[in-house]
């Protein structure tokens, strides 16, 4: 029986396969809605943690219950000025990192 040697391939170069390189419009749309997951799940983590309910949350923030919902599925529909409420209720803070022209910036 003769094996033949599989090639492994890193996560990043998958992504470039399959969805494009970086700076591309379908490459874009994926890293950004996994930020937007992540981020959603972050303001779940952070409610549990508080032992709140998202209809406490929402109470707390000034938004319904489904909007809390919404966030923790997925932040794509969310403002920035939502999702630091629900951070300013949770009593979490929230660090924005901004890069421009290779520069970072970071927003406490």
């Amino acid at each position: 029986m003769v094996k033949t040697a599989m090639k492994s391939y890193s996560l990043a170069e998958m992504k470039d396969k399959y969805l494009g390189k970086k700076g591309t419009k379908d490459r874009d749309q994926y890293e950004y809605e996994l930020r937007m997951d992540v981020l959603g799940r972050m303001i779940k983590a952070a409610r549990q943690e508080r032992n709140l309910t998202q209809e406490q949350l929402g109470e707390l923030v000034g938004v319904q219950k489904a909007q809390i919902s919404k966030l923790e599925s997925s932040a794509n529909s969310a403002t920035i000025d939502t999702v630091l409420k629900v951070f300013k209720a949770l009593k979490a803070d929230i660090h924005f990192n901004v890069k421009i022209e290779k520069q970072y910036l970071q927003l406490v």
